[in-house]
């Protein structure tokens, strides 16, 4: 039998007269209406379909008719909100909005006291008006004729003997006793005298004892006969005596569901609930002046998490966006709404929510941005990304210029929860330009957060422009005045040490972490010292990856004799290079020059010198050298003691470090023109001088070899080329203090004693700016 019904309902439900679409059955007890979900074809908006099969309930049909026929005319918002009726010979058809039974709730022990008082109200406050207002009878109240919304409210249907009293002919007094399950919640007074009792007693008086058997289901779960009736068991202490004067045996004692309620609004009394105060205020919420709606938010905001989020969803939050939106209603209403729209599901926050978002976003209100920046990370998961970066960054941008600084500071914090949202091209092109902005704020609380959000963005930040930003961003924060500035700079350091090369590591952030680690403030010291650590780690370790030299061995053609080598292998000392240098000089020569009878020295007659010294030039042409004292770049492969070179003191020797060196001082320019040309520089400073000269003595017979380390004597060949008035070298005209004084101690004995020579004037060294040859190479043919 089932199954022709079911073949019959779905044949009829896939007609093309039928506008709806039946889904599953909903199992409801005690009724003669069958429920099914069902959707209407023309829009698939959901619905609910009451179906009653004429055939195998004929002698119920005066039920099934009546129940049509209030459904119509009712209207009530306790009332369960009817659609459409569609009546046929075999069936009979009341749709209406999606509902629930609540006998489901009621059975699971699923509804929590604060939801029970609050729904008891709502189906109290409804028989108020169908036996005040209506002067009608509902006969069947219990929890098989409450149904749910989708917002969770409690709506009252089973109208199948709904009655007005006003009519002789009732339906209730004929076909009372055959609703299902009747004599279990039957009055007293009508168990005894039929349903024609009700015209003796209170017109409220059988509503009153359905009242307050639905009082005992919802609280307990399950209602089995009389002797339940009047029980206190789990019923709420306020509660407990109008609930015991709603079924008492006596119809004319009982308390009317408008008493009911009135006992229960009373203050103090059971109604007095949040949730229902909520529900009486939330109709008229755009018509409150500022301290009632803020009272009405501040409400809002101390509800629990136990309370029935349908109703918020379907009724709270249509209100309150209508408010936030046209009513002024500020912040706090914002707030409440963000609050309700994060337990909706992405497509519902689509569909209520974001629409409301992009237009609030554009607000002039600074509290109201505000409000909404403090926001974001609650809602940024269900906003689309397409509307995040082409609708609501653009508006979000003005709060980085803002003039107030409570805005640009939760602008930029606000970053941080949308930038999985931007795109590439905006986080790198506009988003790094505000945040420069905002990195130089007046604010050191907006500097600071700015450094902490380049930080925690750095991975979404592109290759090409990564480490420059970081580098630029965090090295100037460790130059903040603002000692939390300097320790944000610290950790961000650490925090993206990823992101950087060894050689930047090395070259820019070490040296600016250096002078952190003797700051004012200890903390900054601390954070310094570990930064620095790691960054040291990290250095090491790939300086161990490294070969140990770059440069590639050269076997030369003519070998160096191991005295002239610049130290030796088994020489573990830091300055052994430079001991051996100075002492192979000693070495390095095996005789001395030897002037002719008249002070000149001869070509043919040279002095010994190791092999890899070229010989002094013979001037061939009347170009000239131009500067004497300018060193001939030597090949790489020769000892560096095999170069001529005087012996500086001591502490001019520690004056042309810091020159070569450029000076801690110096600018980067400077510097840079030293490595340009270091030769330039060495040639033009002043601070390495000649040796003294010494006091000549008496000639010998015999000519000793004196060893000049190797190096020509020039102020011999110079002496030499004025006697003979040989053309000197260009800018060796004029003799200097050191030749005077090497003359006289390397001649021979045949110079005399009393010969005089011209004063002696400085001889311009700095090299000339027109490119000529000056012919040093020459002199060494």
């Amino acid at each position: 039998m089932d199954f022709l019904k079911s073949a019959v309902q779905s044949a009829i439900a896939k007609g093309s007269s039928f506008p709806y679409s039946l889904g599953d059955r909903v199992d409801i007890s005690d009724s003669i209406w069958t429920l099914h979900n069902a959707t209407k074809r023309e829009d698939s908006s959901t619905c609910s379909i009451f179906t009653f099969d004429v055939a195998s309930n004929k002698s119920r049909l005066p039920l099934a008719k009546n129940a049509v026929r209030k459904s119509r005319t009712l209207r009530h918002p306790g009332v369960i909100k009817v659609l459409d009726t569609i009546e046929t010979e075999a069936n009979i058809y009341i749709v209406t909005e999606r509902v629930v039974p609540l006998s489901w709730h009621v059975k699971r022990r699923s509804l929590s006291e604060e939801t029970s008082k609050w729904g008891l109200y709502t189906v109290a406050s409804t028989l108020k008006f169908i036996n005040g207002d209506a002067s009608s009878v509902h006969g069947i109240v219990r929890a098989s004729s409450v149904f749910t919304s989708e917002s969770g409210e409690w709506k009252l249907g089973g109208f199948d003997v709904l009655s007005s009293m006003n009519d002789d002919n009732a339906v209730i007094y004929t076909y009372g006793s055959l609703v299902p399950d009747s004599a279990r919640y039957t009055p007293p007074e009508v168990a005894k005298g039929g349903w024609e009792a009700i015209k003796r007693h209170p017109l409220t008086a059988i509503d009153s004892y359905g009242l307050g058997i639905l009082v005992y289901e919802v609280f307990n779960g399950n209602f089995t006969g009389g002797e339940q009736v009047g029980k206190t068991t789990n019923i709420p202490h306020g509660m407990q005596q109008s609930y015991k004067r709603l079924c008492t045996a006596n119809p004319k004692l009982r308390l009317s569901p408008a008493h009911f309620v009135e006992q229960g609004k009373k203050s103090g009394g059971f109604f007095q609930t949040t949730l229902i105060r909520l529900t009486d205020d939330i109709e008229s919420l755009g018509l409150k002046n500022d301290a009632e709606r803020d009272e009405f938010v501040n409400e809002l905001d101390g509800l629990s998490e136990d309370f029935p989020e349908e109703f918020f969803k379907m009724k709270v939050l249509p209100e309150l966006l209508k408010s936030v939106e046209f009513g002024g209603g500020g912040p706090k209403v914002l707030s409440a709404i963000l609050k309700i729209g994060a337990k909706l599901s992405p497509d519902e926050f689509n569909s209520r929510l974001t629409p409301v978002v992009v237009r609030l976003f554009g607000n002039p209100d600074r509290a109201l941005r505000v409000c909404l920046l403090d926001n974001l990370p609650v809602m940024i998961d269900n906003l689309p990304q397409k509307i995040v970066n082409d609708k609501i960054f653009p508006q979000i941008t003005s709060g980085f210029t803002d003039a107030a600084p409570v805005v640009r500071e939760q602008t930029v914090k606000a970053v941080l929860p949308i930038i999985n949202k931007l795109s590439d091209r905006v986080i790198n092109g506009d988003l790094l330009k505000f945040l420069a902005r905002t990195a130089n704020d007046e604010q050191p609380g907006i500097r600071t957060n700015t450094t902490i959000c380049l930080g925690r963005i750095a991975k979404n930040l592109g290759q090409g422009s990564r480490t420059k930003v970081l580098i630029a961003a965090f090295t100037r924060s460790l130059r903040d005045p603002f000692v939390h500035a300097r320790n944000a700079g610290l950790l961000a350091l650490a925090a993206t040490i990823e992101f950087f090369t060894e050689e930047d590591c090395a070259s820019k952030v070490l040296p600016a972490i250096c002078p952190s680690l003797l700051d004012k403030e200890k903390m900054v010291r601390d954070q310094a010292n570990k930064t620095l650590d790691l960054y040291l780690q990290r250095v090491r370790k790939f300086g161990n990856t490294m070969a140990d030299t770059v440069i590639p061995p050269s076997a030369s053609a003519d070998p160096v004799k191991d005295t002239a080598r610049i130290g030796t292998s088994s020489d573990k000392s830091w300055a052994g290079w430079a001991i051996s240098s100075f002492t192979n000089k000693l070495t390095a020569a095996n005789g001395e020059i030897e002037p002719t009878a008249n002070g000149a020295t001869p070509a043919e007659v040279e002095p010994p010198r190791p092999a890899s010294v070229p010989g002094p030039a013979k001037p061939s042409s009347p170009s000239v050298q131009k500067d004497i004292l300018r060193p001939a770049i030597q090949p790489l492969n020769r000892s560096f003691s095999e170069q001529p070179a005087a012996s500086p003191a001591a502490d001019e020797i520690e004056e042309d470090v810091y020159d070569a060196w450029g000076g801690m001082d110096d600018d980067d320019e400077d510097a840079q023109e030293k490595e340009d040309d270091p030769f330039s520089a060495a040639v033009a400073s002043p601070k390495i001088s000649a040796p003294a000269p010494k006091p000549a003595k008496p000639a010998k017979p015999a000519a000793v070899p004196y060893d000049d380390g190797g190096e020509p004597d020039f102020a011999g060949w110079l002496a030499a080329q004025s006697k003979t008035k040989k053309p000197l070298p260009k800018g060796l005209n004029k003799t200097s203090p050191a030749v005077v004084s090497r003359t006289s101690s390397r001649s021979s004995s045949t110079v005399k004693p009393r010969t005089v020579i011209a004063p002696a004037k400085k001889i311009d060294t700095k090299p000339k700016q027109e490119e000529e040859d000056d012919g040093w190479g020459d002199a060494w043919d």
